[in-house]
């Protein structure tokens, strides 16, 4: 190191033949615990932050803006984006009386010159009414006694319904009670939907389904049913002993990756994480990661290839909930981002999901759904689209913006309950 120090009676002299020896004496304060030298040193922060910026000593907080974020700011964050969220035309709800649901849309695939989802539909002679209520044909959840329904668009916004895509089986196979939260993967010219095939009404005994599969030739079908299985829930006692929801396949170093979560932790406070399972061919066998979960957020599961690695919209549930997240090695990630207005259950529209790329160019848009329409009595979950910018291929500034212009009303609507103002007033 090109470094000399002469100490003189009034005064410290550093000269020095580069940013080394500067680095050198800010460590050397630090370590003292001598902020004052650190500022007279290296100044006070800069107005314009360039790529020296970053090489600064820095609170925790600053450090965390150039380190833990493809960008100091939201702006240059190729991983933030504001979400912008539309109404789809082409289903009917029978005037939202609660009896047909849409729900989970897979994610978006382009074939046959047109846009194709898949996702949960139930159509039942009464909306949801309870596990200790529900029967054969009374459902206990949204999404008991469903069936995968397809559609398909030419433009994302208006979809003409096909119909069904995967019955319930006959009792007792995988799924004979409903089939939902599907998702979809394209092979070696083949095609496979995966999907969650529960077998007992949902809500009585903590959601039981493993995962079962169903391929075919094109995306129209006809559905070929794989027998039993295709990834089976955790032993007694682990995290995913008694659920594996929201499969999500991608095709990565030549194998199948399946991200899927599970909630665990009853009867305490309830923890959704999320897992991985790996395979080298679509229908199995699948070998669950060492490291499982993977995510310690988020509730339904949609992730998107990014440069090398994997991005996840985590949503709702958890700690880290409304992040962006980033795997590079597919595994392991870290939170990219903050947002909010995020996506409930996106599909997005991913043309590179299953290229086994190495350069992932992310996603601008999608489909989502919101669980909330319909109101009491009449509870329903309706299909809509999301747009946003985490793409490397779109530059759009309008979708880097952090602070969403809400009407009054719709805070007022997060109001407080008669229970929390009883509470309130007594004091």
């Amino acid at each position: 190191m090109n470094c000399r120090i002469r100490i003189t009676k009034s005064n410290i002299l550093l000269t020095s033949l580069g940013l080394s020896c500067l680095l050198l004496s800010i460590i050397g304060c630090t370590a003292q615990k001598d902020l004052s030298k650190i500022a007279d040193i290296q100044g006070g922060f800069p107005y314009t932050v360039t790529k020296e910026t970053e090489k600064r000593e820095m609170s925790s907080a600053m450090k965390r803006a150039f380190t833990n974020y493809m960008g100091p700011r939201p702006a240059a964050n190729e991983l933030f984006s504001a979400f912008k969220h539309t109404p789809l035309k082409g289903f009917d709800y029978h005037n939202g009386d609660g009896t047909i649901s849409r729900r989970d849309p897979s994610k978006v695939i382009f074939e046959n010159g047109k846009y194709y989802v898949w996702y949960t539909h139930r159509e039942t002679p009464t909306p949801p009414m309870g596990a200790d209520a529900s029967t054969e044909t009374i459902p206990s959840t949204d999404w008991d006694l469903s069936e995968i329904w397809y559609a398909t668009s030419e433009d994302g916004f208006t979809w003409k319904e096909q119909g069904v895509a995967i019955k319930r089986p006959a009792k007792p196979q995988v799924g004979w009670r409903s089939v939902a939260t599907a998702d979809i993967l394209k092979f070696k010219g083949k095609y496979y939907l995966y999907y969650q095939g529960f077998m007992e009404a949902s809500g009585k005994k903590g959601d039981y389904c493993p995962v079962a599969a169903s391929y075919a030739d094109s995306p129209d079908g006809p559905w070929t049913a794989a027998e039993g299985a295709i990834i089976e829930n955790g032993k007694e006692g682990e995290w995913d002993q008694f659920a594996i929801h929201d499969p999500n396949p991608f095709v990565h170093d030549g194998k199948i990756y399946v991200y899927y979560k599970s909630a665990f932790n009853r009867p305490n406070n309830l923890w959704v994480a999320g897992g991985l399972a790996i395979a080298e061919n679509p229908l199995g066998p699948f070998k669950k990661h060492a490291l499982n979960p993977v995510l310690n957020s988020g509730h339904e599961v949609s992730l998107f290839p990014f440069k090398e690695g994997i991005a996840a919209l985590t949503t709702q549930d958890g700690n880290e909930h409304n992040t962006i997240q980033y795997a590079k090695d597919w595994v392991n990630f870290e939170i990219a981002a903050v947002s909010s207005m995020m996506p409930t259950a996106a599909g997005p529209f991913i043309p590179d999901a299953f290229t086994d790329t190495k350069n992932g160019r992310g996603i601008t848009w999608g489909l989502e759904h919101f669980v909330n329409a319909g109101g009491k009595g009449k509870s329903h979950t309706i299909l809509s689209r999301f747009d946003c910018d985490l793409s490397l291929d779109v530059d759009d500034p309008e979708m880097k913006k952090t602070a969403p212009l809400l009407a009054p009303e719709v805070y007022f609507s997060q109001g407080l309950t008669k229970k929390q103002m009883e509470r309130i007033l007594k004091k």
